[in-house]
Formats: C-alpha cells, sequence, structure tokens
C-alpha cells in the first residue's frame, strides 16, 4: 500500500513506513464496562503500558453508546505507533511489557477476546478535531470476491468520493491492514476506518443520513463484507502524543 508521507510529516512526525496498531479489548467476565475503562485508562495505560520504551504514541480510543451499538463486542481500542517491525519486536521482549502490561491483561480484560490489527493508515478526508469531539471506528472485513489490491483501490476511492458528503464529518482516516498479515493467509481484518464528528448527536445525525452506507455498508456485493463490519463510537484520549515521543 502507498501510503502518504505527509501524513506522518503532519500528523504522525514519523517517518514512513508506520506501524499502526489497533487492540481491541472488552471487559473480563465480572467487570463493568465503566470501570474496564476507568482501569484501563488510569492504571493499565499509565503504569504499564506508556513505558514500553519502543511506543511512539499511545492513544485510548473508549467506547461510548450510540444506536449503531447495541450489541457490543468490545469496550475499546488502543491505538499504538511504532516505528518499525524491529521496534515492535523489541518491544515485545521489554521487561515493561513481560513483567509489566501482559502480566496485568487478567486483570481487567477478557484477554482471550482481544482482536489486534497492525495498519498503515492514511488520511482521506482532512480537518481539525475538537478535543470533546467522538470517533467513530470500524473494523471490517473485506468483500472476499475482491484481491487484496483492487479492494484497497476501491475503498479508498469510494471514501474519497463520499466522506465529504457525509453531514458533519470532520475527519476520516483508513487504516488498512499490513501486506505481512497476508504472506501466510488472509489478514484477520481488513481495515480500520476512523470518522471524527463533533459530538455524539453529530455522529448520530450521520448514521441516520443517506450517506451512511459509505461508513457503514449494508448491500451484498460492496467492497465490504457487511456481514464484517463492527461499529464502534469512541471517545479519544491521548496517552503519549500526539506528537510522538523519542524511542529507545
Amino acid at each position: 500500500m502507498q501510503v502518504e508521507a505527509a501524513y506522518y510529516d503532519k500528523y504522525v512526525n514519523l517517518e514512513p513506513p508506520v506501524i499502526h496498531q489497533h487492540i481491541y479489548a472488552t471487559p473480563r467476565p465480572g467487570m463493568t464496562e465503566a470501570d474496564f475503562q476507568d482501569y484501563w485508562l488510569n492504571v493499565h495505560a499509565v503504569r504499564f503500558a506508556v513505558k514500553i520504551p519502543q511506543i511512539a504514541r499511545y492513544r485510548l480510543a473508549l467506547r461510548v453508546p450510540c444506536s449503531i451499538d447495541t450489541a457490543p463486542i468490545w469496550s475499546g481500542c488502543a491505538e499504538i505507533w511504532l516505528r518499525n517491525d524491529a521496534e515492535q519486536l523489541a518491544s515485545m521482549q521489554t521487561p515493561e511489557f513481560l513483567q509489566g502490561a501482559r502480566i496485568d491483561e487478567p486483570n481487567w480484560a477478557a484477554f482471550w477476546m482481544t482482536a489486534v490489527l497492525d495498519c498503515e493508515t492514511q488520511t482521506v478526508l482532512d480537518g481539525p478535531v475538537p478535543a470533546d469531539g467522538v470517533k467513530l471506528l470500524v473494523l471490517a472485513k473485506r468483500n472476499l470476491a475482491l484481491d487484496v489490491a483492487a479492494y484497497r483501490d476501491n475503498r479508498r476511492a469510494e471514501l474519497v468520493a463520499g466522506a465529504a458528503l457525509i453531514p458533519g464529518l470532520l475527519r476520516c482516516d483508513l487504516a488498512f491492514a499490513r501486506d505481512g498479515l497476508y504472506t501466510v493467509g488472509e489478514a484477520r481484518f481488513d481495515e480500520v476506518a476512523h470518522y471524527w464528528f463533533a459530538s455524539t448527536a453529530a455522529a448520530e445525525a450521520a448514521f441516520a443520513s443517506s450517506t451512511s452506507p459509505v461508513m457503514l455498508p449494508k448491500a451484498a456485493g460492496s467492497t465490504l463484507d457487511p456481514r464484517q463490519i463492527f461499529p464502534m463510537l469512541t471517545k479519544e484520549y491521548w496517552l503519549i502524543g500526539p506528537d510522538a515521543r523519542a524511542t529507545a
């Protein structure tokens, strides 16, 4: 996938290629969503995750209720940026991960439900986002009638054409699964699309509009498989960033 270098210069402040990792998580049995989100944001992230030295940026997107997400699987998504494969591998061998973040997982997360997707991200619609805005994350699988190259070309083209028509949409990023995830088979998912709005009400208005299929295709034969589309409206919290920190 060809990722726009300008994106990294302006928004990521890292040199491409950059790994944009998405980690979807859900509460362990017996824990409420509110307690789970509080623990992730105020305990796990600050005591363990942000101490992994190779992480350049770290952002949490915690689920907020909305009309299109009535049976949630996950209650949030961590977004982690790493500079390259070598630093990602090194991060998983650090004491901060092995003796810290990994050991803490059973305290708050049903780790067997965790979904991870490493991506490379590009901006489709550029625009400022208010600090109190919300973001719709849409984790999706492509229509398997399309090969990966054709799917990416078609998906980007339809978002470029359609995003500007979505009422209230402030910004749109499209994160495609990295090429390496297809080396020995199929990636579990093909993309995470990010759609920012000023408020939950603005997002709901977009969901009710005639342009909502741009974000949430429902028809068979679409670029995405409508049976494998998982939307989650979120509120964002930066733990490291938005400027990238120097890493080991």
